[in-house]
């Protein structure tokens, strides 16, 4: 159980919830946004003593049903109310990543002609990739293996002022940071992802307050626009699809609609990676 880590988290949380949002008065000045403490520990039926104890992190080890009490009442979300498990202690997967790719998912992958499509795991390395991912990314076979972490990409990049400043770029910035909080508590004992996580906290401010949100979600589907110096820009659909049975990795495709422009591009760097 990560004490401290709770604590923020649930402080994180009690803030962001109005009164309103749960049925309850707005009444009185308050000090700070959010709920009161008194309040959460009302909604979630325990003594305010108890819920004070788990904020300051010297709580007891919190069951399972005090958990989804507090998940209820401060209204978390799928994502966040497992993150909430995770921190307590109540996990019962394994807590460290594995680094091996299903073959099946490789055969997949390498089926897709027209698709691009790579492997992602929890730290954001990417493990396995097909041509057209390669064409569409570019650099990603030739690049060393311990340098494909796209956390690193973002984050390391003399254009990252820039790239936040972008609606699109920051949502997919703002969005893996979220991610990366899910796995640290999807997998504390991970040392890969607590050394990924301190390195960025050194290295970058706006990571780091990025991180200081406690924002948790797993990163889904989102649009993209990409241009590629071949054949223009790629207006795609990013799927991110869980694998089956290892909750570790992800299975990344960039989609277009059929006969788009972006399709017939998508289609033309497929040529030009044919011939090349």
């Amino acid at each position: 159980m990560n004490r401290e880590e709770l604590a923020e988290f649930l402080r994180s949380r009690r803030a962001r919830v109005t009164p309103r949002e749960v049925g309850l008065p707005e009444s009185g000045r308050r000090r700070t946004p959010g709920l009161r403490r008194q309040e959460v520990a009302q909604l979630a039926g325990m003594s305010i003593d108890y819920y004070i104890r788990l904020e300051q992190g010297r709580g007891p080890h919190p069951s399972r049903q005090v958990l989804n009490a507090l998940s209820r009442a401060l209204m978390l979300s799928a994502d966040e109310r497992a993150h909430l498990f995770h921190l307590a202690g109540q996990a019962l997967e394994p807590e460290r990543l594995r680094g091996d790719v299903p073959r099946s998912i490789l055969h997949l992958i390498a089926f897709l002609e027209e698709v691009p499509a790579y492997v992602l795991d929890a730290k954001y390395d990417i493990l396995a990739w097909n041509p057209m991912a390669a064409a569409l990314m570019g650099g990603l076979d030739s690049r060393p293996r311990d340098d494909l972490n796209v956390i690193r990409w973002v984050f390391r990049s003399p254009d990252l002022a820039e790239h936040l400043s972008d609606e699109e770029k920051g949502r997919f910035a703002r969005a893996a940071v979220a991610d990366l909080r899910w796995a640290a508590g999807r997998y504390p004992g991970d040392a890969g992802i607590q050394a990924l996580v301190a390195e960025m906290l050194a290295l970058s401010p706006e990571f780091a307050a990025l991180w200081a949100e406690h924002e948790v979600k797993v990163r889904r589907e989102q649009r993209k626009q990409i241009a590629h110096p071949a054949v223009g820009v790629i207006e795609a659909i990013c799927q991110v699809l869980p694998v089956p049975d290892r909750e570790d990795l992800r299975l990344v495709l960039y989609t277009t609609e059929p006969g788009s422009p972006s399709h017939q591009a998508l289609r033309r760097l497929r040529e030009v990676t044919l011939s090349s």
